[in-house]
């Protein structure tokens, strides 16, 4: 009961700063002992903040100190696929970032390594575990809509707006806003109704944006609409965006799930928080609060981030969640499994758009 688990967290983001080691840390069975970046101040500068005990700026030395078992891969996405490798090489648990990689192809061979390795291995879908979200599956596998028929998603942000380069909009080393938005939102749908077996899709790029210092752009989508036909028969649309003014609103996702006994819908903004609204038979909308056991001891009086930070300090979700497993041996979702799964539709979608036509899920 005393064991705890070793984790090296390869990536020195705001987001790895601010999200990953600190809810690791939040696990009385965590030991955060190593972080990884290139840049040797920044690691060093995480290091010290966390009071984590070692920094490396080679992810491979990282791993072969044998310091960590567990690693939290939190770096570009085109880097995804060689430090994941790394790791199950060696026998390590995962969690990696979503998208899980830049093609089907790196995606399924990091899936396969880590199903044939035997490792706890989790894709970071955050919004899986909002509390919200929650809530609505939870009503949609007690029947509230019955057999969905249509599903539409909508996540608008402004992050992408501006002109100077930024690795997210470059098409060598990512998917652009389809697998930087987009991936939530097709784990979402998936979540919510089904497999998705086909895609017609529309990709644009906005904004013209500078190259990176001594380089060339090959420039990555910032907004993308996509149709989706669902294995059950249901269709769908996912339309994501990085250049939209959401203003104060920050980011804003809108889903609304259509069945044969009725309809959901949820509209969130990173300001305003969330509202879950259901339809019956009746044919009238009314607010479905979401249910206490969904917050935990969150204090629901406090701004939407700091209510998300508490959950995800103290409930067992995310990145406790994936600690727990380890400790018990077992798997989570979503897995790396479910990140492939995301990642062919983001690949059927980029077909789409350069063949100008349907391509099924996973076809050749």
């Amino acid at each position: 009961m005393d064991r705890t688990v070793s984790v090296g967290v390869v990536g020195t983001s705001w987001w790895s700063d601010w999200w990953h080691v600190p809810y690791l840390r939040s696990h009385p069975r965590a030991n955060v002992r190593a972080v990884c970046g290139r840049n040797r101040a920044r690691a060093e500068e995480v290091a010290a903040k966390h009071s984590i005990p070692r920094f490396f700026t080679d992810f491979r030395e990282m791993i072969r100190s044998s310091e960590v078992e567990a690693i939290v891969v939190a770096v570009p996405d085109d880097l995804h696929y060689a430090v994941t490798m790394a790791a199950l090489d060696a026998g390590l648990h995962v969690i990696c970032e979503k998208p899980l990689a830049v093609t089907v192809r790196d995606a399924r061979a990091m899936c396969e390594k880590a199903e044939s390795a035997g490792v706890t291995h989790m894709t970071y879908f955050t919004y899986r575990w909002m509390p919200w979200y929650r809530y609505v599956r939870e009503l949609i596998q007690a029947g509230a809509i019955g057999r969905c028929y249509h599903c539409s998603i909508r996540y608008l942000g402004s992050y992408g707006r501006g002109k100077t380069y930024a690795w997210r909009f470059d098409r060598g080393r990512c998917c652009g806003v389809l697998g930087d938005l987009g991936s939530h939102m097709i784990d979402l749908s998936r979540w919510f109704v089904g497999d998705i077996s086909g895609v017609s899709a529309e990709l644009r790029t906005f904004v013209e944006r500078d190259p990176p210092e001594g380089g060339r752009l090959e420039p990555a989508n910032d907004a993308a609409v996509l149709v989706l036909r669902f294995a059950g028969g249901g269709h769908g649309t996912i339309q994501v965006s990085a250049v939209a003014q959401t203003a104060e609103r920050n980011q804003e996702q809108h889903v609304v799930l259509h069945g044969e006994k009725g309809t959901i819908e949820v509209d969130v903004t990173m300001t305003a928080g969330a509202e879950v609204r259901v339809a019956g038979q009746e044919g009238q909308f009314a607010v479905a609060p979401v249910p206490d056991r969904f917050w935990g001891t969150t204090d629901r009086s406090r701004p939407l981030m700091q209510q998300i930070a508490h959950l995800f300090s103290t409930e067992p979700i995310g990145d406790r969640l994936f600690i727990d497993a380890v400790l018990e041996g077992r798997q989570v979702e979503p897995s790396l499994h479910d990140g492939l799964e995301a990642q062919l539709v983001i690949d059927a979608a980029i077909r789409s758009h350069a063949e100008g036509r349907w391509v099924g899920v996973g076809e050749r």
